[in-house]
């Protein structure tokens, strides 16, 4: 394995780990402050607007810039 693979593995791998901590923090956020079904899923739509926008530069830079 050379480094850039290792590199690869270790974004996917560490990068996952950060969106299920951010996940569980915002749903004790929702917990806490009794936001409700709407409060909840208001934040959580918030959070995966962002992976989503992470997703789509990738793609985008694969793509465009071809590979």
């Amino acid at each position: 394995m050379d480094i850039d693979q290792f590199e690869d593995l270790m974004l996917k791998v560490l990068l996952s780990g950060l969106i299920l901590l951010m996940a569980y923090i915002v749903y004790d956020l929702a917990k806490k402050s009794k936001a409700g079904k709407f409060g909840t899923i208001v934040l959580f739509g918030a959070l995966c607007l962002g992976v989503l926008g992470f997703v789509l530069k990738g793609v985008l830079m694969n793509t465009i810039g071809g590979g």
